[in-house]
């Protein structure tokens, strides 16, 4: 018998017990930070959200790693982990290897709309991760490329035809009035975000160009909101999901600027320039929340939800990485975003305990009426709805005739859609998604001893299972880790951070030997990596060699001073996370003046840096460090010559240091023609 002939029944059953059903709107506002919520909330800036507060049940999310939001927004749809889901990266690859943008296609099992629909229930989707190319459900699918036809001329017109964007194919030519462009947006619209001239706005799109990738996040944000709103009203679907980017595309760009005091020099135009942006999009988003709640009516739910936090105000230890201001990437992530739930069957002013994104599905279900599967990890948030009991749950929605499994995800479509692809992977890259990334970092304090429509992006790229590697790592399937990291290696045996994370896997399942064994071939092939010499100070620490482990530890932190495992392990083990110990009264004093130089180059400061430097240098003249950071002022003032003098004086000190060489190379190499 097929989850559809079940559903009947089941629904019978269950609109016998508590409220009536809701109409579920649920509302996804990527990169809302809970910290910052409260901190503008106090300031009364947000009366919406304060109004949510007041009246509604709150709690913080509680989001998974890798924080990457393909994976994080599918698994809040599906109530299921990454691994069951398919979604592990922004990227997927095709049947020719090609890298694409991920897709409704890889999607293994049924999203929240898949459900309801089967269940009778009407549903709209505008703008949800991985929802391209747009499945057939009883109402309408707005789908993720549909952001991406902004910056091109003609619009949907521009590429594949119109079912390559929406479901049902003739609802792209009825929003397309609602799409706000780029272009449309004047100095008076951005006015209230960013210090522009209007010369600037002539300028072509690029997402290189951090005003232009600007206009875009604002204009995206705002026509999601109008579709979403128009489908509410119009379509009046049981269920509606809307997704809205802006926020953590403009942390991205601007997020360093939030409220950083005493900026200098560069840092300081940047701030007068683009300073404000991020805080005026939490309003533009406040002001979201009350035009949705505005369009609600009795037997609404809205569920507002942000996927991840992210850290603002935190200057870059290396002010060159804002220069272009793409200087963040996951690692400002916070792991903790925002949920709301108000209106109809939700309990006024409770405190959700500790939800998290598996939970958000199965509330959903309750809401509407529906079952959740028992095959679903996550929980109804019975403390904060007025349901006698939550539906009981049901074997699983898996498996039917009408699953995404079954049938490949999405309908067929006809033509090509590169030109939207290309798109999007630019957009990722300018915002410093598609790197290498690093493997799992072990704690020694807790580890055990001993596309296109014709050829679809069907199976996880060499990223996407790089993560679900470090999933199952964290999830602590050791051997599953592993097997994962050594195909993985199999593919690319030259790749040190792979190495690194077999590694790091190895060691928690107490095989230091082999372990040691991938480490030292991580450092042979990349003698920067911090992630190895951090796994294997865990590793020389658990075997009792304390000595050689705090040296692996301060290396780690020599090279990347902002790696918190190697600091956070400094600090356990000798009191201190400085990187070399001063060794008399005038070194401590120089490392003393050398950390204000640091701050002070970090506000973009170059002067005082440089005045600070000096002074620490006619105390202490044979202290590696400080010609470390005379080199990196040097260069972020354009002195060329005098970052190689520092470096070389840095190497004539410490010899061994391959960050010093590494930089010098670099630096002697002739500069690129501008």
């Amino acid at each position: 018998m097929t989850v559809r002939r079940l559903l009947p029944l089941l629904l019978a059953l269950v609109a016998c017990a508590g409220e009536q059903p809701s109409r579920v709107l649920v509302l996804g506002l990527d990169g809302l930070d809970p910290q910052v919520v409260d901190l503008l909330m106090s300031e009364g800036r947000l009366p919406n959200f304060a109004r949510l507060r007041r009246e509604g049940a709150y709690g913080r999310l509680k989001s998974d790693e890798p924080l990457l939001s393909p994976i994080l927004w599918t698994t809040i749809a599906t109530g299921r982990p990454p691994h069951e889901h398919g979604i592990t990266h922004f990227v997927a690859q095709d049947a020719a290897g090609q890298r694409l943008p991920v897709t409704s296609r890889l999607r293994r099992v049924k999203a929240l709309w898949n459900i309801a629909s089967e269940a009778g229930r009407r549903v709209a989707v505008v703008g949800w991760w991985a929802t391209w190319p747009p499945e057939a459900v009883d109402g309408a699918v707005v789908s993720d490329h549909a952001a991406y036809h902004f910056l091109f001329e003609d619009g949907f017109a521009d590429s594949a035809p119109d079912e390559a964007k929406t479901h049902p194919p003739g609802l792209a030519a009825e929003i397309a009035p609602l799409l706000v462009r780029p272009e449309e947006l004047t100095a008076a619209d951005l006015a209230p975000y960013v210090d522009v001239d209007p010369g600037e706005l002539a300028r072509p799109f690029d997402f290189a160009d951090d005003l232009a990738h600007f206009r875009w996040a604002l204009a995206a944000a705002r026509s999601h909101q109008q579709i979403g709103l128009e489908l509410w009203r119009r379509e009046r679907p049981d269920l509606a999901l809307v997704y809205v980017e802006g926020v953590d595309s403009t942390s991205h760009l601007f997020g360093h600027l939030f409220r950083a005091a005493d900026l200098a020099g560069e840092l300081a135009e940047q701030q007068r320039r683009y300073g404000r942006a991020v805080e005026e999009m939490y309003l533009f988003a406040d002001r979201l929340v009350g035009a949705y709640l505005e369009a609600m009516d009795r037997r609404t739910t809205l569920i507002v939800l942000s996927d991840h936090g992210f850290r603002l105000g935190a200057l870059h230890d290396d002010p060159s990485h804002t220069r272009d201001l793409r200087r963040v990437s996951e690692r400002f992530h916070r792991k903790e975003g925002i949920l709301y739930l108000y209106g109809h069957g939700v309990k006024p002013r409770a405190r959700i305990d500790r939800p998290g994104l598996l939970d958000v599905t199965p509330t959903a279900l309750a809401l509407l009426g529906l079952p959740a599967a028992a095959d679903m990890p996550g929980r109804v948030l019975a403390e904060a709805l007025k349901l006698n009991e939550p539906p009981p749950r049901f074997a699983s929605y898996e498996g039917g005739p009408d699953s995404p499994a079954a049938s490949g995800g999405a309908p067929d479509v006809a033509a090509t859609d590169t030109t939207i692809e290309q798109a999007r992977l630019e957009h990722l890259r300018s915002l410093g998604y598609l790197g290498g990334g690093a493997g799992p970092a072990a704690d020694p304090a807790t580890a055990p001893s001993g596309v296109t429509a014709e050829v679809p992006a069907t199976a996880a790229a060499p990223e996407g299972r790089r993560n679900l590697a470090a999933i199952e790592f964290g999830a602590g399937r050791y051997e599953a880790a592993a097997a994962l990291y050594r195909q993985l290696l199999d593919e690319d045996p030259e790749d040190p951070s792979l190495h690194t994370s077999l590694a790091g896997s190895l060691g928690v399942l107490g095989r230091y030997p082999e372990a040691l064994e991938h480490l030292e071939r991580a450092l042979e092939l990349e003698p920067l990596s911090v992630e190895a010499y951090h796994n294997r100070a865990v590793i020389l620490e658990r075997q009792g060699r304390l000595e050689a482990a705090v040296a692996d530890y301060r290396t780690a932190v020599r090279y990347a001073p902002d790696y918190e495992p190697s600091r956070h392990a400094l600090e356990r083990l000798t009191g201190s996370a400085a990187v070399s110990a001063p060794r008399t009264p005038a070194e401590r004093q120089a490392a003393t003046l050398a950390e204000q130089a640091s701050q002070a180059a970090r506000r973009g400061d170059y002067a005082a840096a440089l005045v600070l430097l000096e002074q620490a240098e006619s105390l202490a003249p044979d202290y590696p460090l400080l010609y470390q950071y005379r080199a990196n002022v040097a260069y972020l003032t354009g002195d060329r010559d005098a970052a190689i003098a520092a470096l070389e004086r840095a190497l004539e000190l410490e010899p061994g240091n391959a960050l010093f060489r590494r930089n010098l190379e670099s630096l002697r190499r002739p500069a690129p023609p501008r």
